[in-house]
């Protein structure tokens, strides 16, 4: 069995998705459903250990599990951040600028510098890619994380970027966000799903990982920014996939 959560890791809170996975593991066990004693380590092929048979627990981005993860997993649920602007479940995507660069608008930024983690990201690639690609035709930096992005943008060797608003909250929270602003806020996609083996049950698992979270302390409730879990049909996530950052000229 493994079970993992790659995809959140408050920066102020050391062990918070441990102690979270403690909760949700015994709240499984109570409920007779098998679980892992620990959390795998965050692998480097995430795909791989998604469609893992031996998968009890995890969460992906939701433009994966639209493009390739659907067939393969079950979905359990959607955990709800409350994300400002947003229905329960869902999220969207922060454009972000250095607060003394007078572009300030996405029109303005077209061709400038754009920095993105993954090309299979919802927040960091495929938000802005569905809605304006034009602003994307200039140079392109794939970072590998939002972290790194932010980084970039920082520094000036990007000039704009598309961070996970949940993200955003948390790298603000740890004093990571200085000398940015955010200029535009993409329209809300569904959010992160926790995801299981496709034989899995996913029903009850969702019912095991409600009441986790509702029993969870409030200082780990407060580093997820997690309220809840939202029975969010795997439909919501038939969104069109993005083009690939190659078919989009620069």
């Amino acid at each position: 069995m493994i079970a993992s959560l790659p995809m959140y890791t408050p920066p102020l809170a050391v062990g918070a998705n441990a102690a979270l996975w403690a909760v949700i593991r015994e709240t499984m066990r109570t409920d007779e459903l098998d679980a892992p004693e620990d959390l795998s380590p965050v692998p480097s092929d995430l795909m791989a250990h998604w469609r893992n048979p031996a998968l009890v627990f995890s969460q992906t981005c939701g433009l994966p599990f639209r493009a390739t993860l659907k067939n393969d997993v079950a979905l359990i649920g959607t955990p709800d951040y409350q994300v400002a602007g947003c229905p329960p479940g869902y999220y969207r995507s922060l454009v972000i600028a250095r607060g003394d660069d007078p572009r300030d608008t996405l029109a303005a930024l077209q061709p400038a510098r754009f920095a993105y983690n993954d090309p299979m990201s919802q927040s960091g690639w495929a938000a802005l890619a569905m809605e304006t690609p034009d602003v994307l035709q200039g140079p392109r930096l794939c970072t590998g994380s939002h972290r790194a992005s932010v980084l970039a943008v920082q520094q000036g060797v990007a000039d704009f970027a598309a961070i996970d608003a949940v993200t955003w909250r948390h790298l603000q929270n740890a004093g990571e966000t200085a000398g940015l602003t955010v200029i535009h806020a993409t329209p809300p996609t569904p959010g992160l799903p926790y995801i299981t083996a496709r034989s899995a049950p996913a029903d009850a698992l969702f019912d095991a990982v409600s009441r986790a979270i509702a029993a969870i302390a409030p200082a780990i409730r407060e580093a997820h920014q997690l309220k809840g879990l939202i029975a969010l049909p795997p439909s919501a996530y038939d969104f069109p996939l993005p083009p690939s950052p190659e078919a989009i000229g620069r």
